[in-house]
């Protein structure tokens, strides 16, 4: 198992700039309006709304909208009298003061948690890279102030639509969980069967093979819906790019987390249409 283990999703988490640029804490403060009645939790998605900061639904994209993503607040507390910081917006504060910390370079690379439906963590794979992904919008954590907003992982061909929210840049090869392997026995179309699956499959597992020296092969697909532990086949999203060989062993990993960007148009900045 890989370490730290991933287990629930975070929302969006700056790591550095697309080039390779380091990613500085570099931020901006934008206001809240007193009493602003939803949640804002770290990781989430905010905009601009009559210039006062608000957090955003961006499920399956919201061209030319979104602002930055959310990463703390202070406020003056109305019980205490007193200027707090917090991880998070608590919904419906009063309090005249409020101002949103906001990443709002568009160029950010964030770490996001990839999971099924909901919180359920699913799996990244190689052939994600490059292609756009939709979100998952949902409630944040307020004991940890954290946004639980997730990658949604794709079923069959990972789509290419400009709307879509996120670009995938990569893996993040540090919580990458293997699940071990099985000997390849034939494929109908994308279904394949094989030797018991020691590990359950999650949605999206990264799906390889070894030659006959040992070298890994990437298949250019992933597992298109989920498979128990003990299944003797599994479907992928698509056929792999190169065939299996005959009893070829095949390699599973979960890539729990990807590396991702604002998709172009996604980001107000890279709007010509001003925010309303």
């Amino acid at each position: 198992m890989a370490y730290p283990v991933v287990s629930a999703p975070y929302g969006l988490k700056p790591i550095n700039l697309i080039g390779g640029q380091v990613f500085a804490g570099s931020t901006r403060e934008y206001p809240i309006a007193n009493a602003y009645a939803t949640a804002i939790y770290y990781g989430d998605c905010v905009a601009l709304v009559r210039g006062n900061l608000e957090r955003i639904s961006v499920s399956t994209g919201a061209l030319g909208t979104i602002a930055g993503i959310f990463l703390g607040c202070s406020y003056t507390n109305p019980t205490t009298k007193q200027k707090t910081f917090s991880q998070y917006w608590p919904a419906s504060t009063a309090a005249g003061d409020a101002v949103a910390i906001v990443c709002d370079d568009p160029d950010t690379v964030f770490k996001a948690v990839i999971c099924s439906s909901g919180t359920t963590v699913a799996s990244g794979a190689r052939a994600m890279i490059g292609q756009n992904l939709a979100m998952i919008n949902n409630a944040g954590n307020a004991n940890t102030g954290d946004s639980k907003n997730a990658i949604l992982a794709p079923t069959d061909t990972p789509a290419t639509t400009d709307t879509l929210p996120l670009r995938v840049l990569g893996l993040v090869p540090e919580t990458v969980v293997p699940l071990g392997t099985a000997t390849y026995s034939s494929i109908n179309t994308a279904t394949v069967t094989c030797s018991a699956l020691p590990y359950a499959l999650p949605v999206g597992t990264d799906v390889g093979s070894l030659d006959s020296a040992g070298n890994y092969i990437p298949s250019g697909s992933f597992v298109d819906t989920a498979a128990a532990a003990g299944a003797t086949s599994f479907i992928l999203n698509q056929a792999p790019s190169a065939a299996f060989a005959s009893s070829s062993t095949l390699v599973f990993n979960q890539f729990p987390e990807l590396l991702v960007k604002l998709n172009f148009g996604q980001h107000e900045y890279y709007a010509a249409t001003a925010t309303a």
